[in-house]
């Protein structure tokens, strides 16, 4: 009876929390329809269409009824998504997604990558064109086909942005990444409301503020770069507190998920100065995701371990 209880209760608690971190994705999708128009409620419509449907074909085909954490993949592909893409290739990253990097693993806590970067991966690789110019400047409301802020950060070129302008949103970038007051905001909300772990953002963030610190003070005119700017430009704040943070795809132990946090900010600094794409946070978390289950398998022995000599 007590271990029956225990699981409704686990089960009411993920369904109150994933209710909760949607809310707080809502929020920056209603930022982003602000900043760049109505355009942003069709490019989420069509994420949740396409998802919707899948998602009722794997139901249907399980005999299962459709989870309630679906919601959560296509509101995420969306706030990936630059301003202005072409709806077909929304369609097609959700489709993706939910059906390659979620349902075929088995659906809901069982997928092995986050399912929302898998749908953006493949249409950034396989649409490149239509990725790397579909921008609008929030400052004229016109279509952007240049540089993006980070790229210009990283190739040492100056920026036309002051801090004000990175915080609110008043920036080229995707639709979940702009927003940068509201991100920090709400992801501590999330945080202190326990909804998201808190080793994971803060070992991705501080490490990564480390490294890029350490880079700067040794070699400022290499690869040395401001690390506040750093952490204010492309999707790393998105990223850390709304995808590195998904229990599926994170280690269980508090001390897997600081080890996580650390490889992450690593990743992210060699990625964004030695790789071919500037910003490094989606690659970073998958080659984290696909890691993640070797440093549970390490952490997870040595809580056991622990706790066998404590007894």
């Amino acid at each position: 009876m007590t271990e029956t209880m225990t699981s409704v209760q686990n089960d009411a608690l993920h369904k109150k929390n994933t209710y909760i971190f949607t809310g707080a994705l809502a929020v920056l999708l209603i930022a982003a329809t602000v900043i760049f128009g109505w355009y942003v409620l069709a490019i989420t419509a069509v994420s949740y269409a396409v998802s919707f449907i899948v998602e009722i074909l794997f139901s249907k085909f399980r005999k299962k009824e459709l989870d309630y954490g679906w919601m959560v993949t296509p509101l995420l592909i969306a706030l990936l998504m630059p301003p202005a893409i072409p709806l077909w290739t929304v369609g097609i990253a959700a489709f993706f997604g939910v059906f390659f990097g979620k349902n075929i693993f088995g659906g809901s806590g069982k997928y092995i990558f986050s399912p929302a970067l898998v749908g953006y991966l493949f249409v950034l690789i396989s649409f490149p064109a239509h990725m790397a110019t579909a921008w609008i400047d929030p400052q004229t409301a016109d279509l952007f086909t240049g540089a993006t802020p980070l790229n210009l950060f990283n190739r040492g070129l100056p920026l036309s942005y002051n801090m004000l302008d990175l915080l609110m949103g008043n920036t080229i970038g995707t639709l979940g990444e702009t927003f940068r007051l509201g991100i920090i905001v709400i992801g501590i909300l999330l945080m202190v409301l326990k909804v998201s772990d808190w080793r994971i953002p803060l070992s991705y963030l501080g490490s990564f503020f480390v490294i890029t610190g350490v880079a700067f003070l040794i070699a400022p005119d290499s690869i040395g770069k401001d690390p506040v700017l750093s952490l204010l430009l492309g999707s790393i704040l998105f990223g850390a507190f709304f995808i590195a943070v998904d229990p599926v795809t994170a280690p269980v132990t508090g001390k897997g998920r600081i080890i996580y946090g650390i490889g992450l900010g690593l990743l992210t600094f060699i990625i964004r100065n030695f790789g071919t794409f500037h910003e490094g946070v989606t690659f970073t978390i998958i080659i984290m995701n696909a890691i993640s289950p070797l440093i549970d398998n390490k952490t997870v022995k040595e809580a056991v371990t622990s706790e066998e000599v404590a007894q």
